[in-house]
């Protein structure tokens, strides 16, 4: 078949808003069978991401890929009909833990997809999977759970965590330069993040900034980077952190120290930056031009719904139903079959949007990494685009430390 007529045979069905993906994508997807098997047992899902304040744009992100999912579905799982119950954590651990509570014991969900932040998937893991649900991860993916703590009912649909940040170690370390300044808020993610850059880079780092996790004025940091002239700064700032960041770093004349980062210069962040990022390099396990012909309608599928060019944020959660789709489905629908709902989630059966993926002994994913660069496109959007592949079929360093019970 023609991969080129394949993926534009698919565009077209995404844009027609039949059925987004199509059967060529999905398969089996859509067929419904289950539904009628349980009686009309349907299954019960919350979302739970960061909707409020400076980092709400990569909880709606989200929300909304996980939703475009189940449009893709007609509205069901593995063939069951679903109700979604929708909470914003604030990204407030306290507020967290009290709504993942409600989630599991009010709502009686069956999975709860979220959250958006590492210091709030620390805060959910135990209401969620000691109170019976299985626990989604679309984006946050500490270490802890992928190494000494690993959790049976706790499945991540993103990466975990250092990983990300170790394609610009990487990158740094091929590039030959010696002296780096590293940028981080402080937080779990944070620490993750600097610890998996020094993984791949073994230069000399000048300089280890920690700020305050909602930091907005990088005036006296970026003064220190300066000072210090190193051959290239890394950053990982999500949200409004990183528009900031970026904007006030090309306002200091720091655009000759080249600016790596993660999570800081993409889709969530890309649309307030606009030309301040544009050249600038980050890390992803995918961006909106991949070519395959899943993403591509998935890509045109999200520009159409929500105006908007898709990141990471949007397409891990996306993924994340499709984990649910094929889950319920290696079940036959029984949402009572713990056992075979985990084993679904390990199998991983789906037709990931990023391609090459299955799901490693502790939960967390195995996938290809790339380099990614800012680029301002011809209908004047802004996206990340593919540089280079990094890393193969990775699979994170903690992996080895997981003893699943």
């Amino acid at each position: 078949m023609n991969p080129i007529r394949n993926a534009a045979s698919c565009l077209v069905t995404a844009l027609n808003g039949a059925t987004i993906l199509g059967a060529t994508i999905l398969g089996a997807a859509l067929v419904a069978g289950p539904a009628t098997a349980q009686g009309g047992e349907k299954v019960r899902v919350g979302l739970m991401f960061t909707l409020s304040g400076p980092s709400a744009v990569l909880g709606e992100q989200g929300r909304d890929g996980f939703l475009l999912a189940l449009d893709t579905l007609g509205k069901k799982l593995g063939g069951l009909d679903v109700d979604v119950v929708t909470v914003d954590d604030e990204l407030k651990p306290d507020v967290a833990t009290n709504k993942a509570r409600e989630l599991v014991k009010r709502d009686r969900v069956d999975f709860v997809v979220g959250p958006t932040f590492s210091n709030v998937l620390r805060a959910v893991v135990r209401p969620v999977t000691e109170g019976g649900a299985f626990l989604i991860s679309p984006n946050a993916g500490t270490s802890n759970y992928a190494g000494a703590e690993c959790n049976p009912n706790l499945f991540v649909s993103s990466y975990q965590n250092d990983q990300v940040h170790e394609v610009l170690g990487k990158y740094a370390q091929n590039k030959g330069y010696k002296r780096l300044v590293l940028l981080a808020p402080n937080y779990q993610a944070g620490k993750d993040s600097l610890a998996g850059f020094k993984h791949s880079y073994k230069g000399e780092v000048v300089n280890e900034m920690f700020t305050p996790l909602g930091q907005l004025d990088f005036s006296a940091e970026l003064a220190q980077i300066s000072a210090a002239q190193p051959d290239a700064v890394f950053a990982f700032m999500p949200g409004g952190m990183g528009v900031n960041l970026v904007r006030q770093y090309r306002q200091a004349g720091l655009s000759t120290i080249p600016f790596l980062s993660a999570f800081t210069v993409d889709e969530s962040t890309l649309p307030a930056q606009k030309d301040a990022a544009v050249g600038y390099f980050g890390g992803a396990n995918w961006a909106p031009d991949l070519d395959n012909p899943q993403s591509k309608a998935f890509v045109a599928a999200y520009e159409k719904k929500y105006g908007s060019v898709p990141g990471t944020y949007a397409m891990q959660a996306y993924d994340a139903a499709l984990m649910i789709d094929a889950a319920v489905k290696r079940a036959k629908g029984d949402l009572k079959d713990k056992d075979g709902l985990r084993a679904g989630l390990k199998a991983a059966e789906f037709q990931s949007l990023r391609g090459t993926f299955k799901i490693g002994n502790n939960h967390y994913p195995i996938q290809d990494f790339y380099l990614v660069k800012a680029a301002k496109r011809p209908d004047g959007k802004y996206e990340t685009q593919i540089a280079e592949k990094i890393f193969s079929n990775y699979q994170d360093n903690y992996a080895a430390e997981c003893k699943m019970k």
